[in-house]
């Protein structure tokens, strides 16, 4: 590394160290406080669980201000919680990595965290915490997307539907891009060792490109992305709504949307509900009454008709804070278009890029084409997808081989069982099986997992990581 990029990455810790610091607090809010905060609809709720038969009433469960903080909004404000005999407070993380630190530490009793960190603290995978950490459901899918700056869209990068999926045009176009000196070819996601970065390399790779060593990677939480783009600390960001289109709407001249999460492996899974383990064991009448609370704040959040109040009610300062500042502007512009699925993939040539697609963030029902398994629904844990995790751990040399006891880790660490049995509680129908190939046309480069052979899928890609690779801020 010469010693413009060492300067480049020591301007980069410090940012990304300094406006941390600077731009957030972690603040709350107590889900049985006072009627002047509590919502009428809360108060109304009769609780179907008595607080006094739960092991731990009192709960601190965590956000990071995204979309997907819309069931624990909704869970909070409509009563979900109330109606199991739950009183949360729900604390405002700064970034992922405090809302897994704050599970591991025991600051929090749970959160939502990034797929991918659950699996990798059991597997001690670089750049994450090892920690017997674990999940029984999906918070939602989809919901986060892949922002480009103006100097890629001038390389000819374009958003991904425009290549009609060709690979090998969008391959020539990243590699004119690649023309640009090494610090001007920087990628930021959330965390490392988790889906977003994986989807970075995952992409890159599959037009030939070996993104270790064609691009850096640096994490910045989600509020701070398009600020960084904006000042040029990174040309490409990954990251879930609203921030993907807060570099469009309200920002023009900052960004564009290359791909939803969605265009890379559709219907993967994205933030998942984290406990340790220990919560589970010494509370286990309490763990099944915030499981279905948030299970029924996600078919709430996933109704049609609810989706535009979703989308308004997360809006809230407590929540993203992404109301608009255009006076007469749509209170909803920066969250609908995640939510409601009315979503602009922005562009700097005026052409209108709008595309209407409900499955832009799935919270419970799937779309028919996903919708493939009886029973199958987006909070339903598939431990072979806690494979998929691994192997890409493996690909991009966070773990030196593929765990030999893989599937173990994956039960431990998804409690499908355990799902089942409070779904069932609910008269929710679950899938019968644990696993389940993820079809060819369900990747963007057409490669099918079958998790029965994730050694032999590991040895398809010619592309692939022999060695750790560091972040340059943790």
């Amino acid at each position: 590394m010469n010693n413009n990029n060492w300067t480049r990455r020591k301007v980069l810790q410090g940012l990304g160290a300094s406006t941390g610091a600077i731009a957030f607090s972690s603040c709350s809010i107590n889900a049985n406080r006072s009627p002047q905060g509590m919502t009428e609809a809360a108060q109304a709720v009769e609780p179907l669980v008595k607080p006094e038969t739960l092991e731990k009433p009192n709960l601190t469960v965590g956000y990071v201000p995204v979309n997907d903080c819309a069931p624990f909004a909704v869970a909070w404000q409509k009563g979900f919680f109330r109606k199991y005999g739950l009183n949360v407070t729900l604390s405002r993380e700064a970034s992922w990595a405090n809302s897994r630190d704050g599970i591991i530490f025991g600051r929090l009793d749970a959160s939502p965290v990034v797929s991918g960190a659950v699996t990798n603290a059991r597997t001690g995978a670089e750049g994450a915490r090892r920690a017997p950490l674990c999940a029984a459901m999906t918070i939602h899918r989809h919901g986060n997307a892949m922002t480009m700056n103006k100097a890629m869209w001038e390389a000819g990068l374009r958003p991904w539907q425009e290549y009609n999926g060709n690979l090998d045009v969008f391959g020539r176009d990243m590699r004119f891009f690649l023309q640009k000196p090494l610090d001007q070819r920087i990628w930021a996601v959330v965390l490392s060792s988790a889906i977003y970065e994986y989807f970075v390399r995952y992409l890159v790779a599959a037009t030939g490109i070996d993104p270790s060593e064609e691009f850096r990677v640096i994490i910045i939480p989600p509020p701070q992305m398009v600020n960084n783009m904006r000042i040029g600390a990174m040309q490409a960001y990954m990251v879930a709504e609203p921030w993907n289109t807060r570099a469009i709407t309200g920002n023009e001249g900052v960004g564009f949307t290359f791909a939803q999460g969605r265009q890379l492996w559709e219907g993967h899974p994205d933030r998942i509900l984290a406990v340790r383990e220990s919560f589970i064991q010494e509370n286990p009448k309490t763990y099944r009454s915030l499981i279905k609370a948030t299970i029924e704040a996600c078919q709430y959040c996933s109704k049609p008709e609810n989706r535009e109040e979703v989308a308004k009610l997360i809006t809230d300062r407590a929540f993203t804070g992404a109301k608009p500042k255009t006076a007469g502007a749509p209170i909803d512009k920066f969250t609908a278009p995640g939510i409601v699925g009315n979503y602009n993939y922005g562009g700097f040539d005026g052409k209108d890029r709008k595309v209407n697609t409900p499955e832009t963030t799935i919270f419970f029902d799937l779309p028919p084409n996903l919708a493939t398994i009886a029973g199958d629904h987006s909070t339903f844990l598939w431990q072979s997808h806690s494979l998929w995790l691994m192997t890409q751990s493996v690909r991009w040399g966070q773990l030196p081989e593929f765990p030999k006891n893989a599937e173990e880790l994956a039960r431990k660490a998804w409690k499908t069982e355990l799902y089942r049995e409070i779904a069932a509680e609910m008269g929710i129908e679950c899938p019968k099986e644990d696993y389940k190939v993820e079809p060819a046309e369900r990747f963007i480069d057409r490669k099918a997992f079958d998790p029965s052979n994730p050694v032999g899928y590991l040895n398809s890609f010619e592309i692939r990581a022999n060695r750790p690779r560091s972040f340059f801020m943790s």
